[in-house]
Formats: structure tokens, sequence, C-alpha cells
């Protein structure tokens, strides 16, 4: 048997995007889930990464209504208006590999350190959406420089603080998921309208890998199909 409850109560972190809004969707017809929550920029309480400040007076303005049993954060980003990813090692600017670290890493670490509190105690599980293209050892392609170390910062911050959970956690699992390309704007510009699957997809994949976790599965790189993938 797995972590998550029922019934379970659940938050979804970015939930302006197209996989965070997919995940609100797929909750909301859920008969388990008995409330989900849905936070972004422009929500009552927002959160933005722009602003690490909002971070801590998002979770905190979110007390209220903890805990939660799921807490899934997609917040994410690959590119944007002004640079895409990295083909050679003269694209590499310092402007580029701060913006990636910040959204992908530090935004991701203070959102576990701040909304670990409204975890539910007694069952739990927190998903930050990584990326196989974090992998070191799955590295076979190069390039996207700041992409690939932003999310192998990431995956190591979530396999550190699960060592530190094993102790004060122990009811709870934090994983790095991979969900896959999914047809939404951050793969638009790498044909992901014609190879990336539609979200609602994605979302119903990983929360049947979500409903599975156990305790020993805190601190996994975990792919949408439930592969454990290398880091």
């Amino acid at each position: 048997m797995g972590l998550l409850p029922n019934p379970f109560r659940a938050l979804i972190i970015g939930s302006s995007g197209t996989i965070g809004s997919a995940f609100v969707e797929l909750l909301n017809n859920n008969s388990a889930c008995s409330k989900v929550v849905g936070i972004h920029r422009q929500s009552e309480h927002s959160i933005d990464y722009q602003n690490p400040d909002s971070i801590e007076s998002c979770a905190t303005a979110l007390s209220l209504e903890a805990p939660f049993n799921l807490i899934i954060n997609t917040i994410g980003v690959l590119h944007t208006s002004d640079w895409m990813p990295e083909k050679r090692l003269d694209d590499i600017n310092a402007e580029q590999l701060a913006e990636l670290m910040k959204i992908n890493a530090i935004g991701p670490a203070l959102t576990i350190r701040y909304f670990s509190k409204l975890l539910d105690s007694k069952n739990s599980i927190m998903v930050n959406l990584s990326a196989k293209v974090g992998s070191i050892e799955d590295n076979r392609l190069g390039g996207w420089y700041s992409y690939r170390a932003s999310k192998a910062a990431l995956n190591m911050l979530i396999k550190t603080v699960s060592i530190e959970w094993a102790r004060t956690k122990p009811n709870t699992a934090l994983v790095a998921m991979h969900p896959g390309t999914v047809n939404s704007g951050l793969s638009k510009p790498f044909r992901g309208e014609q190879i990336g699957r539609p979200a609602i997809d994605a979302v119903t994949d990983m929360f049947r890998v979500i409903e599975n976790l156990k305790q020993e599965d805190s601190g996994s790189f975990i792919s949408y199909s439930g592969e454990k993938l290398p880091w």
C-alpha cells in the first residue's frame, strides 16, 4: 500500500501552467481527493520565484489550510523570450545560468523548506518535477548547459533533503519526477506539439506512480512510467 491516504488533500504549486492546471483538473475529478488547492504567481496567495520572499509568505498564508497529504511542485523554466538552451560551450553566459538556477533549483529548494511544514506528519508525499536531462549518468548528447545543471542541482537538493527526512519525517516521501515530453509552451520550440503527449495524459501517468509511492521511494528520481532514473 502506498503512502497516500484515502481521502487525501493536495496542493499544486504552479497551477497556472500546462502541467499544473492538468493536475488540478485530474485531482478535482478524483473521488479520493477531498480538496485540491492551486497556487501560482497570480493566485490569491501568490508564489513567484523571481521574488524569493513570496515563497515563505505564501506557505505561511496557506498554513490555515494545512495539512496536505500531497504537494506537487510543477514550476520550472527551460527557455524565455531572451534565450534558448545553449547548443555549445561558447553559448554559456552568466545571466542564463543564474536565472535557471534561481527558478529550477533555488526556488524549489526554498519551497521544500517552507512548504514541508504544511505536510501531514502521518502520511504525505512531496513531488518536484525534474527532467531526465538533469541526469549526469544519462547525459549522452551534451548541450543545454544551464537547464541540465539546474535540474542536476535540484536532484541533489532533493536527495539530500530525503536523507534528513528519513530521520525527521519518516512518514513522508520526497521524490524528483520526470514528466516526459508534454505538449506545452516549454516543449513547443522542440517539436513538443508533434512528439509531446497531452498534459492530462502525462499527469494521469504521473499520478498513477505517485499513488503507489512508499516511504522507501523517498529520495528517488522517477519517470512518469515508474522507472527509477540514474542521478
